[in-house]
């Protein structure tokens, strides 16, 4: 990309926490892309959640920063900060408006009023998550068609979601992954003082909800009588029954970590597991395990179209089927005297291949924001 071209760009990213913190897929998307697209010599904005931020500097690497408040509800907090983000950003001198999370969908006709031009980032199919019902689900099935009607690009991270929104509302769209950073273990005694021997567990990493199959994944491990133990990372901010009755299944065997927010001890975690267990049901390229790959995993993961894509149908990993039995056998052959975890896990990074490149990832919106401010639609192929 020309990146004196590249400077007559200004794009805000609006439906993500903010920069620079972490929390999930949508942070460390935003933390990836848009430092390379400042790099490249296009003008970022980043809203921001005005909570989550003690200090608050307007400018970070080169990107522009602007906190918004919102109304602090867990249901309300991101569908009110997007819209105020939005507003927002119509008024200021963007060119480019990138949402992530198809829940954004409606606020692309604020868009369309000012006519700006819009691409937006829809993930999973968040209308069948079975945190969402009844009204929520509809809210999101809602939102994905309207983002189809409303925006001027959508932006698919899977092949396999590209399919689904021409099936569900006979749109096409432009399918651009999420990256991962490759990396090797630095410094083992982090688990080590954990209590937590190399090769002796299998890891969970995602929150304690439905969509991830963390109680299918539990109970089909305690049903392999595996001597290997579970370590689970990851929990839910609130009082909540499923990931209580989760909990109280803790033994010496079956490890809790909580939110693990050292990202070091995290690596480590992943570099050391005997196989990372992958249950995520409803999204296209999952970040968490484009991040087992990165960091050398041996993974089994839950029997998906899109898992099937992220691993080239078994290539690179293995899969079970969405029942405690299917996987409790997967384990069980895992431990036997010759399988192929060894194998997985030297060859996990293959997997990383240019799709899941964060340059390319980059290099990929660049070239949809150059094209929407030159042909109005991205090219799609």
């Amino acid at each position: 990309m020309n990146k004196k071209d590249n400077n007559t760009i200004t794009v805000s990213i609006i439906g993500s926490r903010g920069y620079p913190i972490v929390y999930s897929g949508y942070e460390t998307f935003v933390k990836e892309v848009a430092e390379r697209l400042v790099a490249s010599g296009i003008h970022v904005r980043v809203y921001c959640h005005k909570n989550l931020f003690i200090d608050r500097p307007k400018m970070i690497n080169g990107i522009q920063l602007v906190y918004i408040p919102t109304i602090e509800t867990k249901i309300l907090s991101q569908f009110v900060h997007s819209l105020f983000s939005m507003t927002h950003a119509c008024w200021s001198n963007s060119n480019i408006i990138l949402a992530v999370n198809a829940a954004n969908g409606p606020w692309g006709l604020i868009a369309k009023i000012f006519r700006k031009k819009t691409a937006i980032n829809v993930d999973g199919m968040e209308w069948l998550r079975p945190k969402w019902k009844g009204l929520g689900a509809h809210y999101f099935k809602m939102a994905a068609w309207m983002a189809t009607r409303l925006y001027d690009c959508i932006i698919t991270d899977a092949d396999a979601m590209r399919q689904v929104y021409l099936q569900e509302f006979n749109t096409d769209s432009t399918v651009i992954a999420y990256g991962a950073n490759i990396k090797y273990t630095e410094n083992q005694s982090l688990i080590t003082n954990l209590g937590i021997i190399s090769q002796d567990y299998y890891l969970i990493v995602g929150r304690l909800i439905p969509d991830n199959n963390a109680d299918l994944i539990l109970a089909g491990y305690l049903a392999s009588n595996s001597g290997k133990k579970l370590v689970i990372v990851g929990d839910v901010p609130y009082q909540d029954h499923y990931a209580q009755n989760m909990k109280s299944k803790a033994s010496k065997n079956v490890v809790f970590l909580g939110y693990v927010t050292d990202q070091e001890v995290l690596a480590e975690l992943y570099h050391h597991c005997y196989a990372y267990l992958h249950g995520h049901e409803f999204g296209g390229t999952n970040p968490t395990m484009l991040k087992a790959m990165a960091y050398g995993c041996a993974i089994i993961a839950l029997n998906t179209v899109f898992n099937q894509e992220m691993l080239q149908a078994g290539k690179f990993g293995q899969f079970f089927e969405k029942t405690p039995a299917s996987l409790a056998l997967s384990l069980q052959q895992a431990e036997q005297p010759l399988n192929c975890m060894a194998k997985l896990r030297s060859n996990a990074r293959n997997g990383l291949t240019d799709k899941y490149n964060w340059d390319k990832v980059s290099n990929a919106y660049c070239k949809v924001f150059k094209e929407l401010l030159i042909n109005g639609k991205p090219k799609i192929t």
